[in-house]
């Protein structure tokens, strides 16, 4: 099922101690990056600094349903790009190392090109990713995050042959604009924070979206409005310690309903742009199998990785995952 077309349904690196879910649940690196954030009974702990903020936007929504800061459990904050680094390096799945307790927030893609590209629509776009994808040089993120696999994603859909895709990622979104505007890469795929200033500036044309709804501070379609069946963001999620006791775990997804059900958690992600894509306990597990099924495909069909465990749906699948 897409990451963004759920809220109807119940609130339920590549280095070992780098961005991957394993450490943050062992407690490698855990109190970097400003520290654990304690809340409600639990300590927050987001893996890295990429989830900083929505470690802090959820204490805040915490608090302000009734929830006091207090010991309690460990609960940890981490994502795709940590889900990506784990097939990426063989290593255990976040399924395997943690307890999977509820789905937060997501953060929507764009597809954007140079505001004089000949390229005028998605359509366009994809009319040459399909006809020529190697000669259809593409920009973003480092190599198999999020950015890179919204492109495996959409050729997979398109019927490209996906490990043809030319792909260069860069550190910095700053770095990625210069190839998009240099004529480095033909298009470029990043949240919409990398792409603003270009945008209002008419440097650069957002040619569609990928989440399931159109952003209300964007006028671009969606991938679903152009006839591709993805929808994608690079969620995060909140996880207990591996062997989470289950009254433990169901006083964890309670608290994770309520939070996440609140005008409050509306508000935070209203404000910092991101999706509230909210799923809690059995549902958001199920959804985590198929996610990470998603994610080492698209991978493998990038040639990143060779697996020869079995998927047999895709992100633009007809069942919705």
């Amino acid at each position: 099922m897409g990451v963004s077309g759920e809220k109807h349904m119940r609130r339920r690196r590549f280095l070992a101690c780098g961005l991957g879910m394993a450490a943050a649940v062992a407690g490698c690196g855990t109190e970097r990056a400003g520290g654990a954030v304690p809340v409600a009974g639990f300590t927050l702990k987001p893996d890295g600094r990429r989830w900083e903020r929505v470690g802090q936007a959820f204490a805040g929504a915490a608090q302000a349903v009734g929830y006091q800061p207090g010991g309690g459990f460990d609960l940890a904050l981490s994502g795709l790009p940590a889900a990506a680094a784990a097939e990426l390096n063989n290593s255990q799945s976040i399924l395997e190392t943690a307890t999977p307790l509820a789905r937060l927030s997501g953060e929507a893609l764009v597809v954007v090109v140079p505001d004089g590209s000949p390229l005028k629509d998605f359509g366009d776009f994809g009319a040459r990713m399909l006809a020529d994808p190697g000669r259809t040089r593409l920009a973003g993120g480092s190599p198999g995050e999020p950015d890179h696999l919204l492109f495996g994603l959409i050729a997979r859909a398109l019927g490209a042959d996906t490990r043809q895709v030319d792909y260069t990622g860069y550190p910095s979104g700053g770095e990625v604009m210069a190839a998009l505007l240099s004529g480095r890469a033909v298009a470029a795929a990043g949240p919409l924070s990398t792409w603003r200033a270009g945008i209002e500036r008419r440097r650069i044309r957002p040619l569609a979206v990928s989440s399931a709804a159109r952003l209300p501070e964007l006028d671009a379609p969606t991938l679903l409005e152009c006839g591709v069946r993805v929808d994608f963001s690079d969620w995060v999620g909140a996880f207990g310690p591996e062997g989470m006791a289950e009254e433990g775990r169901e006083a964890a997804v309670h608290m994770c309903d309520e939070v996440l059900g609140s005008s409050a958690w509306e508000a935070a992600c209203r404000a910092a742009g991101w999706l509230p894509i909210p799923l809690a306990g059995d549902d958001f597990a199920r959804w985590l199998h198929t996610e990470l099924a998603r994610t080492r495909a698209v991978l493998r069909d990038l040639g990143m990785v060779d697996t020869t465990k079995a998927t047999t749906c895709w992100g633009s699948c007809g069942n919705g995952h």
